[in-house]
């Protein structure tokens, strides 16, 4: 008996003590997303260039198929960082459920395209027509809302608005032609125009609007309990996005791992996108102020986009150089 005890000692709990003290040992975090676009090949560029194993974090992405969802997950805590849908993940703190912070903001600006069937010429012909969104109070639904007020339509009396389901779901609803217009991420626009079906009708990036689209939120009590974790995880995500910038080739093949094949096409993605994605990350107060104003709760509620934004550990990466060193200012 003895000796089944010291080898039991010697098989599991030496290593598990080996483990604690940081031998081989990576700290797990379940990051959660929704949808397709920018965030997603930012990720991708990230976990080719293992950049969060580089800082011993073991980051599992967990997709979810709204914003909705995803949001849910993190106030259940299922999840304590939310990579992708930045409105929609601000909706717990906006509700009064739980206290969540945008601590980056990869894009300020919306991305999307709107396309429509071929017989859709001008906005006023949307007028009775059926728009496609993933769920209701999703990122989606809000962007695509957002939209038609630009375009001078109302979204709740000259349009139908029709839950159908993540980016995929709505484009093969489009090309079907059960509905007539959605929005589609850049990397996916030239598998819709390929079916002839469909046409552009806005590029929602022309629109003269800061708006925290894409970014990283984490709940008030992970910024005070693992302020350390954060931060190399902010480190990653400022590493990935200067990698996408100035490493053509890594975005290209992180391309290619979503479909995109056509050089040409994924040329003029990547560069659409590098442009887009800010290399300093900075939540400011514009862009998470029109966020927060595109949520429906929020009307009732007058949120101030000071009070959803802790970009302490961000300034703390900035002001050590790091930044500075990485692009060689």
């Amino acid at each position: 008996m003895r000796n089944k005890q010291i080898s039991y000692v010697w098989r599991v709990l030496l290593p598990a003590s080996l483990l604690n003290i940081g031998i081989g040992w990576a700290e797990p975090i379940n990051l959660g997303y929704s949808g397709t676009g920018v965030s997603g090949t930012l990720r991708r560029v990230i976990e080719k260039e293992k950049l969060w194993q580089k800082r011993g974090l073991d980051v599992k992405a967990v997709y979810f198929n709204s914003g909705n969802v995803l949001s849910q997950a993190m106030v259940a805590g299922d999840i304590i960082v939310s990579d992708s849908d930045v409105p929609g993940s601000l909706t717990p703190k906006v509700s009064g459920i739980k206290d969540v912070r945008a601590i980056a903001v990869t894009i300020n600006r919306l991305e999307h395209f709107l396309i429509v069937r071929n017989n859709v010429k001008t906005p006023d012909d949307l007028k009775g027509k059926r728009i496609a969104i993933s769920r209701f109070g999703s990122a989606s639904d809000v962007t695509t809302r957002l939209a038609l007020r630009f375009l001078n339509l109302n979204p709740d009396r000259d349009v139908t608005i029709l839950q159908s389901g993540n980016t995929p779901t709505r484009i093969t609803a489009l090309v079907a032609g059960h509905v007539d217009g959605a929005l589609v991420s850049p990397e996916q626009v030239h598998k819709v125009l390929a079916s002839k079906c469909c046409r552009i009708l806005a590029d929602l990036s022309e629109l003269p609007l800061d708006y925290a689209r894409f970014g990283i939120v984490v709940p008030m009590s992970v910024i005070r309990g693992q302020r350390e974790t954060i931060r190399k995880l902010l480190e990653a995500t400022v590493e990935g996005i200067y990698v996408f910038k100035t490493r053509p080739d890594v975005t290209l093949a992180a391309l290619r791992d979503e479909g995109v094949d056509d050089p040409q096409i994924a040329r003029s993605i990547y560069n659409r996108l590098a442009g887009s994605l800010r290399a300093y990350p900075f939540p400011d107060l514009k862009g998470i102020q029109a966020a927060l104003d595109s949520v429906a709760i929020a009307k009732d509620r007058n949120p101030q986009a000071q009070d959803f934004i802790d970009a302490s550990i961000l300034e703390e990466i900035k002001k050590s150089g790091y930044i500075d060193r990485l692009y060689k200012k």
